[in-house]
């Protein structure tokens, strides 16, 4: 199957695994960004795997995310998709060239998540639990013809256990693993997630690389039938293995910018096609 890229940043299509691993942030400290996601896709994963062509179609969200240290080992959580456009172009005819379909868009507010996580302890091996709360703040059915949307319509609660360490003094890194498991409504099939994340900080950690691999695989136990169009990014039943690349650059000891990008290496009833991330970020002690 040739190599193309999947919608899915940690924190789209189903509420992925938050970033962070098992650290928590300490009393009074924050983690504040805001970054611009998008992807935009001619072609979707089928449930067979396979790819067909669909309606160009896109997807743009400008997101705040935050993380605020409560004490005690507990941190809040929050991630929210302030604004979202889903569009899709016209759809013409290619002997005739007339529009088939006129094109479209949505403008709302996209699925909010909220989170709160726990350190179950800080030694060599640092262990965290989390639980996730996705409130369906989105919308489902914009747009001329219903078949738009900035949300997936569904209440869902993950459980999230996370495990990590790290070391190097000149050059620090770290590996974390997630596993966690996605209790989602309104007929939505439940999923089984799973990741790994690793990280390098170079040249007196002003530059950070992580890479992260995330699995979701769903359970099937949900409607049958597909309550939303399956080259939508919010569709049931949606599995992935995803490969990501992100660069956090420290312009001072709190302010940075980071880009990143997310590639498949499979999946079934998602958008295929390049998922992108800019954002700025700001670290308060």
């Amino acid at each position: 199957m040739k190599n193309v890229f999947l919608s899915a940043a940690f924190f789209l299509a189903s509420h992925a695994l938050f970033a962070g691993g098992p650290w928590p942030q300490a009393k009074g400290e924050f983690y504040l960004k805001l970054s611009q996601w998008w992807v935009v896709f001619d072609q979707h994963y089928t449930d067979r795997g396979l790819i067909d062509p669909n309606i160009t179609t896109g997807l743009h969200n400008t997101n705040f995310y935050g993380e605020f240290g409560l004490g005690k080992g507990l941190t809040a959580i929050v991630n929210a998709p302030v604004f979202s456009r889903n569009y899709s172009n016209n759809l013409v005819s290619n002997t005739t060239q007339d529009i088939l379909i006129q094109g479209d868009a949505l403008n709302s507010i996209g699925d909010i998540d909220l989170a709160l996580k726990y350190s179950l302890s800080n030694r060599r091996v640092p262990i965290s639990f989390s639980v996730l709360l996705g409130l369906p703040t989105g919308k489902t059915n914009g747009g001329i013809l219903k078949n738009l949307q900035t949300g997936d319509g569904e209440f869902n609660q993950m459980l999230i256990v996370d495990a990590g360490f790290g070391g190097g003094n000149m050059t620090p890194w770290y590996v974390s693993g997630s596993a966690g498991f996605n209790n989602r409504t309104n007929q939505f099939s439940d999923e089984v997630r799973a990741g790994l994340e690793a990280g390098i900080g170079v040249f007196n950690q002003r530059l950070w690389i992580n890479s992260r691999l995330q699995m979701v695989e769903s359970l099937r136990n949900g409607a049958t039938a597909e309550t939303i169009t399956s080259t939508s990014v919010f569709a049931n039943n949606s599995e992935y293995l995803s490969l990501g690349l992100e660069i956090n650059l420290n312009i001072t000891d709190r302010v940075g910018f980071s880009g990143s990008v997310a590639g498949a290496l499979r999946g079934e009833i998602i958008a295929a096609a390049p998922s992108y991330s800019v954002g700025v970020f700001y670290v308060g002690r």
